[in-house]
């Protein structure tokens, strides 16, 4: 855990009691504040009491006495409106934040040259948070990950002068991180989402660009006009990622077929092989893992002996098992069309499971891959509309259920006759109308899978 000592002695209000909620509750207790914590859920203040946690109802507190609101990424900051707890800040004049902020501090008053990582972006932030610090353990070095991944920040080890903190951040816990500025600042691309949270495209932007505005060396993919601005804008110390090198300038590197090419020309990155790596996609994540890699002081050797050892994310392109001719994928994190395109290029012959609480624009923009799809099964709270979507363009089963959404596609996909079919759960939605989020969803689907019985005819 991190201490948070930079708030010894003050009065905060802290609102959210989820996992990251509960972990910053414990950091700021810990560091000597006195913090009054609430949640709206009575499920969530229940759970708190149970684990000792005394919980106090910010809606009667005076909030004359707090220095701070220390908000949980998930709470309206904004959009669609601000949460009543955002507006009784303001009231008060007093400052919002959340727990990257509260790491920031940290670490600025403990080791401010202490190595940080810093990873966004529309889609593969997972993947290449996860893929930037294997690389970095792999050669021995002290890593911690976590933020929007895994472990919440201020759970992990402090910072330290030789730690390395490889961290993923949303769009809402930039929001909350005025102080940000990592020495390495990754975003990887940027296409709409969250919108209903930050109103429009260009909020959206400019909140993911603060990722980048001051870090130390900025690692931008230019392959959308979004990010090739947030590039043009940010000064000398950058290195832009092209997937297809198109424009690509002296400095630059690049991406094409298998290989990464440095700044130099010369291959310092191949994927070729390794199964956890597939897709432009995932190109573009190990460019920027390498980028990061390479200015921590990692050397080619190895780095390549980390990336022939990276062994995935769960819920991205996992593969789970193989019945037959039929293999079971849970890409369970894609939660948008963007992120579930880079499924679809990868495979073909797909028994695709689809659905639940739709982004703006639903799926219509996979429509150039339909070919890829021999059926859909539509599950959650878009089932209407991607039904409408669908109709006459792709053959399409409403199931409602994951559960009954697995059974349909393993046996359609057995039944197939076709030499490699595919059963790809992967969503382009989020999770919320059936799921707590995204994992729980890939691991009921894992347990589905896991329970299907052998077919030796398959």
């Amino acid at each position: 855990m991190t201490p948070a000592t930079t708030f010894a002695g003050q009065k905060l209000a802290l609102f959210g009691l989820g996992g990251s909620g509960l972990a910053t509750l414990r950091s700021l207790i810990a560091g000597g504040a006195d913090v009054l914590a609430w949640d709206d859920n009575a499920g969530s203040r229940d759970r708190a009491r149970d684990l000792g946690i005394t919980v106090t109802d910010l809606g009667e507190a005076d909030w004359s006495g707090f220095s701070a609101l220390v908000l949980a990424p998930g709470v309206p900051l904004t959009h669609p409106e601000p949460h009543w707890t955002v507006a009784r800040a303001r009231e008060a004049g007093i400052e919002i934040i959340g727990d990257i902020e509260i790491f920031c501090r940290e670490r600025a008053a403990l080791a401010p040259q202490a190595p940080f990582v810093a990873i966004t972006g529309t889609n593969g932030k997972s993947t290449t948070t996860a893929l930037t610090a294997h690389l970095l353990r792999h050669a021995g070095r002290d890593v911690q990950m976590g933020g929007n991944i895994g472990t919440a920040i201020l759970s992990l080890a402090p910072p330290a002068d030789a730690r390395i903190h490889v961290i993923e951040l949303s769009s809402f816990q930039i929001d909350l991180t005025p102080s940000l500025k990592p020495g390495i600042g990754i975003l990887l691309n940027l296409t709409p989402d969250h919108l209903d949270r930050h109103g429009t495209m260009e909020n959206y932007a400019a909140i993911k660009e603060r990722l980048v505005a001051n870090a130390d060396l900025a690692v931008i993919g230019v392959d959308d006009a979004s990010c090739a601005a947030i590039a043009e804008r940010r000064g000398p110390e950058r290195i832009r990622i092209h997937v297809e090198g198109h424009g690509a300038a002296q400095g630059d590197f690049v991406c094409a077929g298998s290989a990464v090419r440095g700044p130099d020309g010369a291959v310092i990155a191949e994927v070729s092989g390794i199964p956890s790596l597939l897709g432009d996609h995932n190109l573009q994540n190990t460019a920027a893992s390498v980028a990061a890699a390479i200015r921590l002081g990692l050397t080619r050797e190895a780095i390549a002996a980390g990336l022939r050892s990276f062994p995935g994310l769960a819920h991205r392109m996992e593969p789970l098992r193989r019945i037959g001719r039929v293999a079971f994928v849970n890409d369970s994190k894609a939660t948008n069309a963007d992120s579930t395109e880079k499924a679809l290029l990868a495979f073909r012959d797909i028994h695709w499971i689809v659905g639940g609480k739709a982004k703006e624009g639903g799926i219509e923009p996979l429509a150039p891959l339909f070919g890829r799809v021999a059926q859909a099964y539509l599950i959650g709270a878009s089932s209407d509309a991607f039904a409408a979507t669908l109709e006459g363009r792709l053959p399409f089963t409403v199931c409602g259920t994951l559960e009954a959404a697995t059974a349909a596609a393993a046996a359609a996909a057995r039944a197939s006759g076709t030499e490699a079919p595919v059963v790809l759960l992967s969503p382009a939605c989020a999770s919320y109308d059936q799921f707590p989020n995204f994992e729980v969803r890939g691991d009921r689907f894992r347990a589905l899978v896991a329970a299907l019985p052998e077919d030796a005819d398959a």
